[in-house]
């Protein structure tokens, strides 16, 4: 690391959400915000229940320079003065991902600036480093709609997969769990509020994987199973909203701190000279409070330290995405991201390549 401090622009379309922001500082953070631009497409979806590619492809079409011209404007800096251009080249939709990627390789051609690509699920893995200055190495659980996995992360290049949903993301089993709940779009938030209202113990709900004929052991989720035994006791009977809520987070809250209690030991195995270990949540379904909550009592009782980035954070945006290029930029990487090609699936554990 140089300890000089860059300013980067971030580049974000990997989903429904058309994102940029400017990020200034140096590894390992905290890093400075500059702006943080973030528009959701979530009313052009809600009609359909999720995200239509299509749709979102277009909508980032259509407005992905002008977030950017607010990007810039909102942190008072203009491209000359970036030290580098940082956008997500995948996992995600794959048109999205191509329209952010190629806005991005435009600007860096049009200003002389490094590009970074960057991976996605490296973004949400290295925000706790731009808010609190989180040091290597730290056990990750990345919870997302799209994404659930354990991982120790060593360094920027260096992710060690403990374990992944073997099925369902655990963000898109709270959506489904809503729509079969008749809660609204987006269903995860909705499902929350819901639930802090019932009874967790209410409905009777597996725990695959964990308990039961098909418990295993390891880091590994599942929760396909845990979604169709809400619907087909919906099938039975009328269910109380608020308590089938709670009761399917409940089950969801189970699973994942049994699964990271797994991990926990995975990750003591492979640093076991770290004093201090800490844990960190990243990825939509780290706003939820009651995961939050019980994962701050599983580290307490397990002596790892809890960081979760804010809400605001949590989510899809750029700043993440401007931060993981930081690091990146930092250490040397990006020179050859003009040749990188956008890719729909992008596995974050080993070296991600920069080129292709």
């Amino acid at each position: 690391m140089t300890g000089k401090t860059f300013t980067i622009l971030g580049i974000e379309t990997s989903c429904d959400e058309t994102a940029a922001a400017v990020v200034r500082g140096f590894p390992p953070g905290p890093g400075q915000i500059l702006s943080n631009v973030v528009f959701s497409q979530t009313e052009a979806h809600a009609p359909y229940g999720g995200v239509v590619p299509e749709i979102a492809s277009r909508a980032h079409l259509e407005i992905v320079d002008g977030v950017i011209e607010q990007a810039l404007a909102d942190a008072c800096v203009t491209l000359g003065e970036l030290d580098g251009i940082a956008a997500t080249a995948g996992p995600g939709l794959i048109g999205g991902v191509m329209v952010g990627l190629t806005t991005a390789k435009g600007l860096a051609l049009a200003c002389a600036k490094p590009l970074v690509a960057v991976n996605h699920l490296m973004g949400h893995a290295l925000t706790a480093r731009l808010t609190h200055g989180v040091a290597f190495p730290f056990l990750l659980l990345l919870v997302s709609g799209g994404h659930c996995q354990l991982l120790g992360v060593g360094g920027i290049d260096d992710f060690r997969l403990y374990g992944s949903t073997i099925d369902d993301a655990v963000g898109e089993a709270f959506d489904k769990a809503a729509k079969i709940l008749g809660l609204p779009y987006p269903g995860g938030p909705a499902l929350e509020a819901a639930a802090r209202g019932g009874n967790p113990r209410a409905i009777d709900l597996p725990r695959p994987l964990v308990t039961g004929h098909n418990a295993r052991p390891g880091a590994d989720f599942s929760f396909s199973g845990l979604k169709t035994a809400l619907r087909l006791q919906a099938q039975q009977q009328r269910l109380d909203v608020a308590d089938a809520s709670a009761s399917f987070q409940a089950a969801v809250i189970d699973i994942l701190t049994d699964r990271t209690r797994a991990a926990m030991a995975m990750f003591r195995a492979d640093f076991p000279d770290v004093d201090m270990p800490v844990l960190v949540v990243a990825g939509g379904v780290a706003a939820n409070q009651a995961i939050g909550a019980a994962l701050n009592g599983l580290a307490a009782r397990e002596g790892f330290a809890v960081r979760i980035p804010p809400p605001r954070l949590c989510t899809d945006n750029a700043a993440m995405i401007a931060w993981a290029g930081l690091e990146m930029l930092a250490q040397g990487e990006g020179e050859s991201a003009l040749r990188i090609s956008p890719r729909a699936r992008w596995p974050l554990a080993g070296k991600a390549p920069v080129g292709i």
